[in-house]
């Protein structure tokens, strides 16, 4: 071995070292400059895992001196770049965070390089510039082939062609209503409730696909729905729209449709519910009138699937299989900075935001009594527990907030905070001291 191969294989041994931070950094830089790959929870799972192999591998180049005709993209590489692809995000975007990540790499990679003697630190330099430079291209070749791959195949089929059509009638501008409705074979001026699928444990491809179906048929029978669009978003996740029965027809004033969307709203909170034994995740949105309905409804489903990601990914008590927008609504308002929802948290409840097992007791139980209008009796009965139990717990809880009683005199501050707790978990709980 070279004495220069030797000292880049040193230079590999302390970036191993640095490995947690520089994946850390990577994933915040990716998600702040490419806003296409700062997605839901289950994609920045994909993205994070994704940098992570990565480095990994690049860390071995380095110090393996692996030959380049034998390197191959990770296998989350190859996973991510194909749900880009169904996800109908850009390649440059993908291209563009592999350039990042380049760069990222030898920034860090020369802060460690100070102690060299300098008659070593420019050829080594060279080397790495080299090297990663070597590395970053083969990647690339081989995860942008994947991409255009399954971009071909996605848009080929059934699945991606309604992708694109739903794609283009969530985006906002003009599209072909008429056109879109026929492609789709559902009535965009019907009354929409959207919904977000995903498994609730690890299942193929396959039976997602027949679990889907089943929700599917399982809800135009509660609902009584005229119609039903699934568009699969990708591997892991599907939509489903609902045309619910009466629907405004196109001369209704904006009245009779919220109206009619109002109505439909009862409809679905009242009668839709997870059927037994679902192995399933479902996120709803509220139902609504029209194109405008149909994205909002989509739009907001998409929110409660973001919180119940951060709930699943906090270590959070299981989350509820099927939630609708209206039982978490104001926290989907707060959960787009989670840092703001963490210090609004910590601030109102003092104390009873510790991440302890007797806080969440407590809080639970806070949340619980205020919901039923302060009443000792209902909240037993709603959390099957003796009344003096209750009190007792609520008497803790109280005076674990900052000032006590008194901030339950206009409790709406309390609420909002035990609520965000609820849907949110840990995430938005105190991280210590």
């Amino acid at each position: 071995m070279t004495a220069q191969r030797a000292l880049v294989r040193q230079v590999g041994d302390r970036v191993r070292e640095s490995q947690e931070a520089l994946v850390e950094g990577l994933v915040q830089d990716i998600r702040a400059q490419i806003g296409a790959l700062d997605q839901e929870a289950a994609a920045r799972s994909l993205l994070e895992a994704s940098i992570t192999e990565n480095v990994v591998a690049a860390i071995n180049f380095l110090r393996q001196g692996i030959d380049p005709d034998q390197l191959e993209a990770p296998t989350a590489a190859l996973a991510y770049a194909r749900v880009l692809a169904q996800r109908d995000v850009p390649q440059s975007a993908l291209i563009r965070a592999y350039r990042i990540g380049h760069q990222r790499f030898l920034d860090h990679t020369f802060a460690l390089l100070d102690d060299l003697p300098a008659a070593d630190r420019v050829p080594v330099c060279v080397e790495l510039v080299r090297l990663s430079g070597q590395f970053i291209d083969l990647i690339c070749e081989q995860v942008g082939r994947t991409y255009e791959r399954e971009r071909d195949r996605w848009v080929a089929s059934r699945s991606g062609v309604r992708q694109q059509w739903v794609t283009d009638l969530l985006g906002g501008g003009p599209v072909d209503r008429a056109a879109a409705a026929r492609a789709l074979r559902y009535p965009l001026d019907a009354v929409h409730l959207a919904c977000t699928l995903w498994p609730a444990a690890r299942m193929t491809s396959f039976d997602l696909v027949a679990a889907v179906d089943d929700v599917r048929a399982h809800a135009v029978s509660a609902l009584r729905a005229r119609a039903a669009l699934v568009v699969p978003t990708d591997e892991y996740e599907a939509r489903l729209w609902l045309a619910l029965p009466g629907p405004p027809n196109a001369s209704a004033s904006p009245s009779s449709s919220a109206s009619a969307s109002a109505s439909a709203s009862a409809s679905a909170s009242g009668y839709l519910g997870a059927p037994e034994g679902s192995p399933l995740h479902a996120a709803f949105g509220r139902p609504g009138a029209g194109l405008g309905g149909f994205r909002t409804s989509a739009r907001q489903a998409a929110r409660i699937r973001e919180i119940l990601g951060t709930r699943l990914g906090s270590g959070a008590a299981a989350a509820p299989l099927w939630v609708h927008y209206d039982q978490a609504a104001p926290v989907a308002l707060m959960a787009g900075d989670l840092p703001a929802v963490r210090d609004f948290v910590t601030s109102t409840l003092g104390a009873l935001a510790a991440a302890g097992a007797r806080e969440a007791v407590l809080r639970d139980t806070l949340r619980v009594f205020l919901d039923r209008h302060r009443s000792h009796a209902a909240t037993a009965r709603a959390m099957s527990l003796h009344r003096n139990s209750v009190q007792y717990r609520v008497h803790r809880a109280t005076a674990l907030l900052p000032h006590g009683e008194r901030d339950l005199a206009d409790d709406f501050n309390v609420r909002a905070a035990l609520l965000a707790v609820h849907w949110l978990g840990d995430a938005v709980l105190a991280t210590g001291p």
